[in-house]
């Protein structure tokens, strides 16, 4: 059963990142095997659908029995995907700040989808950015690195929230920089940049260049789908403050949350119709939907890749 992410306690009991992507992943594969629709199973990482010409000696006839469709067990050098997962670790990913916020979640999600990544034989990087680049490592899928990573984000769960802006463009160009094979980029982030065009194109720009350079991109948007997207506050005044340039605002949320809510959604339809464009698959990941969601989108943007 996935833990509770309603209950942030709950997940602390898990003592370390391990354990809890551990827990993640294992109730994910048993849900894909009672799952018939979904298409894949557990076994997708080492098996690939027979194809006219294969040897027969390599065909599951286990697998078969069980699924009535005729798979080959993959050649290690078959398996091997490359995946770069990328963390917006500025401000606003600290919303909402008390107990599970953004960031908490992007942590979780991204260990769990590399102890799914070290169970397949692929090979992943992590790449951290706020105002700047602060992390980028090389993808590996050695047991050593998974740890070294999982210390990285354990890190990232003990700090407190700084005065950051997003640098979405900037870090991303670098990123396509520093990534010389193919890859799957996997960026996790609230995608909140200011409402101007021009932070846009920027971004768009950037993701284009990762485009060019032969990558497949992901984007998880993070949000707290009802703060953040439907405005759903008391029916009280509140002092709100902007948790990367400290600007503070005085206002009772009924008066404004039309205005809001028209505005965001101008902006999301924009940012989902320009991913449409570019050819890059934009998930909507509400933090309190848990990390299902995350390890889905994935599998099936990785069937699509042809593995």
């Amino acid at each position: 059963m996935e833990p509770n992410l309603t209950n942030y306690k709950d997940l602390q009991d898990f003592g370390n990142l391990e354990l809890l992507s551990r827990q993640v992943v294992e109730g994910f594969i048993t849900g894909l095997h009672k799952s018939p629709f979904h298409g894949f199973s557990v076994e997708f990482a080492e098996h690939r659908l027979y194809n006219k010409g294969d040897s027969v000696k390599n065909v599951d006839w286990k697998l078969f029995g069980r699924t009535d469709k005729l798979f080959v067990k993959r050649f290690e050098e078959e398996t091997n995907l490359r995946c770069q997962i990328v963390l917006d670790v500025s401000s606003s990913m600290y919303y909402p700040e008390k107990d599970f916020n953004k960031l908490l979640f992007s942590v979780y999600s991204a260990a769990s989808l590399m102890y799914l990544f070290k169970k397949q034989r692929d090979a992943f990087g992590l790449s951290l950015f706020s105002d700047k680049l602060e992390l980028s490592t090389a993808a590996k899928s050695t047991a050593v690195h998974q740890k070294y990573l999982f210390s990285e984000l354990e890190g990232l769960m003990n700090r407190k929230g700084r005065d950051s802006r997003t640098a979405v463009a900037s870090a991303l160009h670098q990123i396509a920089e520093l990534i010389h094979k193919r890859s799957l980029v996997i960026i996790f982030s609230d995608m909140l940049v200011g409402e101007s065009e021009e932070g846009l194109s920027e971004i768009f720009s950037a993701l284009q260049h990762l485009k060019h350079n032969k990558h497949e991109v992901i984007i998880f948007n993070v949000l707290d789908h009802k703060m953040e997207m439907d405005f759903d506050f008391d029916n009280r005044p509140y002092h709100f403050i902007d948790i990367e340039n400290g600007e503070e605002l005085k206002v009772h949320p009924n008066n404004v949350k039309e205005a809001y809510i028209e505005a965001f959604d101008t902006y999301h339809k924009e940012l989902k119709l320009k991913c449409a464009q570019y050819k890059i698959d934009l998930i909507d990941a509400d933090i309190h939907d848990g990390f299902y969601q995350v390890l889905h989108s994935y599998l099936i943007k990785r069937e699509k890749m042809g593995r």
